[in-house]
């Protein structure tokens, strides 16, 4: 296929690129975009991936086979996944294993989640108390842990959910950026370090869920509405694994949790810091809509829409060649990279304006196409939890503004906004978003 673009621009002095996009993810990608050409980007274990910055360029990407790519191997986030999570599978495997996720994920039945996603967010209000200052990104890791445990697992069990907290906070916590891209520091010499406290962490977690997966094939699927039960008790479910599955779990919970979390706190801190969104945030939440309700607020929907734009959780969707392709003016042999920077792609100007300003409106006067906005990801590897997490997002959020009044604490108001890094399945922000609490709301419902 060919290309009208201008060819990719290739990195010079290589070591100041890594440190560039590990010391601030987004404002590194924006700057390789202002060119306005696709553009090559040195990962360790990657080689130089060549990265989409323009719409034009996600329409060529789009014309690609999907049987062209696989996903990149080493992974950054194996280790915390496994090699049989759907993220890493390919073709048969995972068209297969994401066709069992899917019915576990389909909007009738993620609408049974409504009341928990409130209780969860009403749970974490219910901590704070006037002038206390909250970690946002924090709390916020607490309420989409205790959504998709018990979405994921059904558990009624207060204790039990909070371990489950505790031990994916510490085991997300402990794997630190150099393991994702330095496989040789994967290592814990004299049984001491990181590595160590991580695989413990992560043991830990599997212990429980091997636990979890025996009591259900014990009990039988019958009579329980949770993830668990649908991918055990389909046509395949009694003869898989229990590391086949619990490879999905982790998957599930470190993946559906960590990248609402960080979408939440980043929203909580820009409907703080403008106090014009803010007020006409309240304004629609004025009435107290029910939870069924709060999805389908229109400005609501176009604040988290707009946070997504900004910080997109996972900055970016990447592929590796199974055969040759000729793409954005340059030709790609067997095992390269390529892929779509989305923070560069969200802060193309001449599809938003002003692209670092937050400015819900702008995505209630338009709604842009795939090529220019697409933070859960593309085709057959888009996020398969994108409506789950969208309306988790709606929930949390507008509970969390009709229940308590929050204000970023003094002399924080004018500090610069804290920078991106990569970090397990995500992007997150550099230092605590802070808030402090001014008042309860509704003391009686929370």
């Amino acid at each position: 296929m060919t290309s009208t673009l201008s060819r990719p621009s290739s990195p010079r002095f290589r070591l100041i690129h890594k440190i560039g996009a590990w010391y601030d993810a987004e404002a590194y990608f924006r700057r390789r975009a202002k060119s306005g050409r696709a553009f090559e980007m040195p990962i360790p274990g990657f080689g130089d991936v060549l990265f989409a910055a323009k719409p034009a360029h996600i329409r060529e990407f789009l014309k690609i086979p999907v049987s062209a790519f696989t996903p990149p191997m080493p992974n950054p986030i194996e280790p915390v996944v496994g090699d049989g999570s759907i993220i890493l599978l390919d073709g048969l495997r995972h068209k297969q294993e994401r066709a069992r996720f899917l019915p576990a994920l389909h909007h009738d039945r993620i609408r049974r989640y409504t009341g928990l996603m409130v209780e969860a967010a009403l749970d974490e209000v219910a901590k704070w108390q006037p002038g206390m200052i909250v970690d946002a990104r924090d709390a916020a890791q607490s309420i989409t842990l205790q959504i998709i445990v018990q979405a994921v697992f059904g558990i009624d069990d207060r204790n039990l959910r909070d371990r489950y907290v505790t031990v994916v906070k510490a085991m997300m916590r402990d794997y630190v950026a150099p393991f994702m891209f330095f496989p040789a520091l994967r290592r814990a010499p004299f049984g001491l370090g990181p590595w160590r406290r991580f695989s413990a962490r992560r043991m830990e977690l599997d212990a429980m869920l091997s636990k979890q997966i025996s009591h259900r094939r014990h009990t039988g699927a019958d009579g329980y509405d949770d993830v668990l039960s649908v991918l055990m008790s389909d046509g395949d479910g009694a003869g898989r694994s229990d590391d086949e599955v619990r490879q999905q779990l982790r998957t599930l919970l470190v993946s559906g949790h960590e990248t609402s979390a960080t979408t939440l706190a980043w929203a909580l801190y820009h409907v703080h810091a403008d106090d014009k969104v803010r007020q006409k945030l309240l304004d629609e939440l004025a009435d107290h809509p029910s939870p069924q309700q709060l999805p389908k607020l229109p400005y609501l929907a176009a604040v988290i829409a707009e946070t997504l734009r900004i910080h997109p959780t996972v900055s970016i969707v990447v592929r590796q060649l199974k055969c040759p392709v000729t793409t954005w003016q340059t030709e790609r042999a067997p095992g390269d990279v390529i892929g779509v920077a989305l923070p560069a792609l969200h802060a193309d100007p001449q599809v938003w304006p002003d692209p670092s300003a937050f400015d819900p409106e702008r995505l209630l006067a338009r709604r842009p196409s795939p090529t220019e906005y697409s933070p859960f990801g593309y085709g057959h590897r888009r996020c398969p939890g994108s409506s789950f997490a969208v309306l988790e997002l709606a929930i949390a959020l507008g509970t969390i503004l009709t229940n308590v009044e929050l204000r970023i604490p003094k002399g924080r108001r004018r500090a610069s906004l804290p920078r991106s890094i990569p970090r397990g399945v995500a992007a997150v922000p550099s230092r605590p978003i802070t808030l402090e609490v001014v008042r309860k709301l509704q003391e009686g419902n929370s």
